[in-house]
This record gives structure tokens, sequence and C-alpha cells, in this order.
């Protein structure tokens, strides 16, 4: 099945169209589905994964478990569903390290491009920029101006090289003007225990993390990278408030099928994850994450769009950063 027959399928069952049967019709899922995460656990895409596994178990009358396989800036992963049977029973959650990013700096045994199919984003989100109170400031500005006065004195923590904590604090230092040192950790969770324990000075993480150790007093946080305030953090202004106009970075999150998967399993997923997304338990819990994923991007041509962007955006600012596979 060629790509534009199944997004077109996508497309209309979205639209309340008529190409494959609906999801209940579909003799799909055979056994429980796989969702693999290249990640350790307690990060964006475990938590994301968890939340839908139940809601799509629930949707397709089967069941969805949740399996990790980090490492290689979770291309170990998504090179296992890239090679995996094309029938649904093994997908990959996965966010713009394995898919956009690592393309461009690593060699892989697999193209994201041509590999793998996108089913449905299953959210996007702003991250927060933490600092361990020891670093004694309380805007971006005033950090901006101490890592211009002390370049490489800062140390930074991220999920791995080419993870999206890792653009975005690319993408930060250069809208500052200052250079940091990269700590690369094997997963956020990692990271943030560093970042608690002032081995490393700051990191973005994602707001749930945060707040918590916010309220705790054990984090400073500084700015919020979406274009708008968060919810759960109304009192945090955006980068771009804080002097850096036009900045604005989401973390997104998207179930993929290996390449060759039929249409009508496609469509079986994407309607059961668009019922699920509706449902008042996973819309708080997104809430509560703070990774609503927009509606203009969640599956089909919108999506397929979006990631090819992203793809160019990221190879951009890796080679303009330099940055190299650890």
């Amino acid at each position: 099945m060629r790509r534009r027959e199944w997004i077109t399928a996508l497309a209309a069952v979205l639209a309340g169209g008529a190409w494959f049967p609906r999801a209940g019709a579909v003799s799909y899922p055979a056994r429980p589905v796989k969702l693999l995460v290249g990640a350790p656990p307690g990060g964006p895409s475990d938590y994301l994964a968890r939340i839908y596994a139940k809601a799509m178990g629930a949707a397709l009358g089967g069941s969805f478990v949740v399996d990790y396989k980090p490492g290689a800036s979770g291309t170990l992963a998504a090179e296992t569903i890239a090679r995996s049977p094309a029938d649904g029973q093994a997908l990959l959650v996965s966010g713009p390290a394995a898919i956009s990013a690592a393309p461009h700096f690593m060699k892989l045994g697999y193209d994201p491009a041509a590999a793998l199919a996108p089913v449905c984003m299953l959210g996007a989100g702003a991250f927060v920029l933490a600092v361990h109170p020891s670093v004694g400031v309380r805007s971006v500005r005033e950090l901006r101006d101490m890592a211009r006065a002390r370049p490489g004195s800062f140390s930074y923590g991220t999920g791995g090289s080419g993870s999206a904590s890792h653009l975005c604090m690319e993408l930060f230092s250069e809208a500052i003007q200052a250079k940091m040192s990269h700590v690369p950790y094997k997963g956020e969770g990692q990271a943030v225990s560093d970042l608690l324990a002032g081995e490393i000075q700051l990191m973005f993480t994602a707001p749930n993390v945060a707040v918590r150790h916010a309220r705790a007093g054990t984090l400073g946080l500084l700015a919020v990278t979406g274009s708008d305030r968060l919810a759960t953090l109304p009192e945090i202004p955006t980068v771009a408030e804080s002097g850096l106009a036009g900045f604005e970075y989401l973390a997104w999150q998207v179930v993929f099928a290996p390449a060759a998967t039929p249409a009508p399993v496609l469509a079986a997923l994407v309607s059961a994850w668009d019922a699920s997304r509706t449902t008042p338990a996973v819309q708080d819990q997104l809430l509560a994450l703070g990774m609503a994923a927009p509606d203009r991007l969640v599956s089909g041509d919108p999506l397929h769009r979006f990631l090819r962007a992203e793809s160019a955006r990221l190879g951009s600012l890796i080679r303009s950063a330099g940055i190299k596979a650890q």
C-alpha cells in the first residue's frame, strides 16, 4: 500500500468516510499491541504512551502494552519497529530525536521517511527552563547576562545527544548568544536527578516534572518554550516574553507503524486514538502534562508535512551547532 493511499484512508476515517470498515469491523488487534518507547521510563514519551495504551485498548476492545528500548537517541527502538512485521502489533512512540534529528548526525540502519508511517500525534508541549538554586538567577535575562560573562561555565543536561531537550537548548543558546556545556544522559530522569543534586546547572524539562520540584523549592523555573503561558504555571513567562522574541519550541510524540502496515489497520488505530483523545480522563491527563496535541497536526497529511518541516529545521540546527553522535 503506497503512502498516498493510506493517507487518503486515514483522512476518510477522520472525516467520517467509508474507505474502510470502522475500527470495530477490522479484525485488529489479534493480540496485545506493543507500544515501544525509545527512552527509559519517566519521560514524556512514557507518560503519553501509558495514557493512550489504556484508552486505545478500551476503544479497540483489546490491549496495548508499553515496552522500552532506550539508547542511541531512540534509534534502537525506531529501527526495531522499522524491521517489525507490518501488522500493527508493534508500534513506535517517538519524539524528534530518532525521526527528525538522528538522520542528520548518525548513520542509521533505517530511513524514517521510508520505513515508518506516522499514525497520530499523541502530544506536543512546551518545555520549562529549570535551574538549580545555586545559579542565583531569576529570569532569562539574568541567565543570558551571566552565561555571556562566563562562557562555558554552565553545564546543562539532556536526555541524550539529539534529544528534544538537547535541540531546545541548542536553539536557546543560539538565541542568547552564549555557549554552555552539554552533558548527555541516557534519559531525562537521570538528568533531572543530577540537576537536583547541583551536578549540572540547568535544563529544559517537562512541566509536570518541573512543577513538583519548584513547589518543593529545589528548582527555579525561568520560562516556558511555548507561544503561550501554561495553565499549570501561569506565573512563569514564555521565553519570548523574557526578551527572546519569536522563540518557540514544542516537544512532540508521535506513534509510528512499519511503512507497509495495511491501511485498514492504520485506519483502526487512528479511529481508536481519535476516540481516546476526546475522553475527559485523557484530556485531564494531557492538561496536567501540558502535552495536548494541536488539532491541526494530529494525523494524515498535515502530520506528514509537519514532520518533513521538522526534519529540515532540525537538520539546519544540527549542522550549524555541530552536533555529533555521542
